[in-house]
């Protein structure tokens, strides 16, 4: 059950939607089409390409905002050119980018993505967030604060807790984006409301999608779900467990579906009037219907023209 939350800043409520703060890893995605992922020494030309921000925090900020919602994206990119195109994408989809690497003239973490076309599967390869150690700014308390809602990839494990640990003090819901174990998640999840995870997060000890599930509610989770691709999410809360099916789609590609089922997610989770059971295996039904659209179209920002899945 969610704590009560303290009353927000007067004028914060709006016709806007709701408000999310995102925590997590912002990369540059260089993304390619390609007919196969190449051998050792082989060259291929791609069928097509895109260059956009990614990483679970910002991709999942990028739908909260198509959807209707205002988010803020806290993470660190840094002002090498690379790094401004991420920013620039990201501003141009109505995200608030606080950037805590704002001084750092090195590159960003940039990701390198193959995507096959006739499966839509992805091979991709990052430095992901090893390249910025992250401390929480000061301040942090007035952007929890502000926010309907807090999602966490569990990237910028330092940051990441003293968000989760904020949220939790002032009845902020948090929600975290499980795509995979990481070092510090074990100390992260007492201060989590709701993990979203992947068939690629596997605690320590567990096997099956029942022994995650098993595990988050041990540790504190009140609510929890597996997402497993095409199959039906696997879920379990107080009111007993169960699960949501996926709608089918032409796969044309899976990368960020995850992503947008955390976005979609947050937003119609931070709606909900009250956190029951009916909430929850709603907002689960509405992420799946957008992730699934999400697969339909090459790259990450094809499928979000002008905002239009406001009426999702």
């Amino acid at each position: 059950m969610r704590p009560v939350a303290e009353e927000r800043p007067q004028g914060f409520q709006g016709s806007q939607g709701p408000r999310g703060l995102f925590v997590g890893l912002c990369t540059l995605d260089v993304i390619q089409l390609v007919d196969h992922v190449p051998e050792y020494d082989e060259k291929l030309t791609a069928h097509d390409q895109v260059v956009a921000a990614g990483g679970p925090a910002a991709n999942a900020a990028a739908v909260f905002s198509a959807l209707g919602g205002r988010a803020t994206l806290l993470t660190g990119i840094g002002r090498h050119p690379l790094g401004l195109s991420a920013r620039a994408d990201l501003e141009g989809l109505g995200v608030t980018v606080t950037d805590l690497a704002a001084g750092v003239t090195e590159p960003p973490a940039v990701s390198s993505i193959l995507v096959t076309a006739a499966t839509g599967r992805r091979a991709v390869a990052s430095t992901n967030a090893g390249r910025h150690q992250l401390a929480p700014p000061d301040g942090l308390d007035a952007l929890v604060a502000a926010c309907d809602i807090v999602e966490l990839d569990g990237h910028h494990r330092e940051l990441a807790l003293a968000t989760a640990e904020l949220a939790r003090a002032i009845g902020r819901p948090t929600l975290l984006d499980g795509g995979s174990w990481k070092d510090g998640t074990d100390k992260l999840l007492p201060a989590v409301d709701v993990a979203v995870c992947s068939a690629d997060f596997h605690p320590p000890g567990t096997r099956t999608p029942e022994d995650v599930l098993t595990y988050l509610h041990d540790r504190g989770v009140t609510w929890a779900a597996v997402s497993r691709g095409g199959e039906p999410l696997l879920w379990s809360g107080p009111g007993g467990k169960g699960v949501v099916d996926v709608p089918p789609t032409k796969v044309v590609d899976t990368l960020g579906a995850g992503d947008a089922l955390h976005g979609a997610f947050a937003h119609h989770w931070a709606r909900a009037p009250r956190a029951d059971t009916a909430a929850f295996t709603a907002a689960l039904a509405r992420a799946t219907e957008v992730a699934s659209r999400s697969c339909a179209e090459f790259g990450t920002r094809a499928w979000l023209p002008s905002r239009s899945l406001r009426n999702s």
